[in-house]
C-alpha cells in the first residue's frame, strides 16, 4: 500500500518516516498525478487548497487523512466534509499514525477524542441537550458533579469547565472520575452519548 505525505517540501517530520518507512513526500501536483484507489494520502492542512485536494483524492478512492499543526474542531469538520477519513496532529507519535492508518483503512473514522467531544457537544447543544437532564440520568450525582457532567456534555474542555464553575482543573478531573464511575461510562464521549441517549428517550 502506497503512503504519500503531501506537503510543501519543508514539513517532513521524522516520526512520519518512523511510522511508514516507505512513505514518499510529494507536492499537491504529484499527489494528483500519483494517488489512486486504496492509497494512503496524508495531507497537511497548511497546504494551499487542501480541502479541494482531499475531495479530489477521496473521490478516486484514496484513503485521505489530514494532519494539522493546530488541530481544531472546525478544521476537523472541514476535513471530514471534504472526504477525509482521519484528522490528527501533524506531530503525533509514530504509533498513533499507524493506528490512524489501520482504523481508516478498515472503513473507520479517526478524530482525536477531545475534538470529537467538542463536535458531539456542539450537536448535543444544537439538539437542545441538557434541558431534561435534571432527573434519572444524573440523579446519582451531586449538584457539582451534575454541573460538570452537563458542561462536559456541551463539549467544554476541563479548563473551560474549571473557569465556568470557578474550580481547579484538578477538581474537574476528580469530579469526572466520580461521574464516570457512577454512570458506568469510560470517557467523555461515552458520557455525551449516555446523556444524548437519555435526551432522546425523554
Amino acid at each position: 500500500m502506497t503512503q504519500l505525505f503531501v506537503c510543501q517540501g519543508r514539513d517532513e517530520i521524522p516520526r512520519w518516516r518512523a511510522a511508514f518507512a516507505e512513505a514518499r513526500l510529494v507536492t499537491p501536483q504529484q499527489a494528483r498525478a500519483q494517488a489512486g484507489h486504496g492509497d494512503s494520502v496524508w495531507v497537511m492542512s497548511n497546504t494551499e487548497g487542501w480541502q479541494g485536494l482531499v475531495t479530489l483524492l477521496a473521490g478516486r478512492g484514496a484513503i485521505v487523512n489530514v494532519l494539522s499543526y493546530a488541530p481544531s474542531s472546525l478544521q476537523a469538520l472541514q476535513a471530514l466534509n471534504a472526504g477525509a477519513r482521519g484528522y490528527a496532529h501533524a506531530l503525533s507519535p509514530a504509533e498513533l499514525l499507524t493506528q490512524v492508518n489501520l482504523v481508516t483503512h478498515h472503513q473507520g473514522i479517526w478524530v482525536p477524542a477531545e475534538l470529537m467531544a467538542q463536535v458531539m457537544g456542539g450537536a448535543y447543544r444544537a439538539l437542545g441537550g441538557g434541558a431534561q437532564q435534571q432527573d434519572e440520568a444524573l440523579s446519582g450525582l451531586t449538584d457539582r458533579e451534575r454541573a460538570v457532567a452537563l458542561a462536559v456534555a456541551e463539549g467544554q474542555s476541563n479548563k473551560e469547565v474549571a473557569r465556568r464553575l470557578e474550580i481547579t482543573e484538578r477538581t474537574v478531573k476528580a469530579h469526572l472520575g466520580a461521574i464516570f464511575r457512577k454512570l458506568g461510562v469510560r470517557d467523555r464521549l461515552q458520557l455525551i452519548l449516555r446523556l444524548a441517549q437519555r435526551e432522546a428517550v425523554d
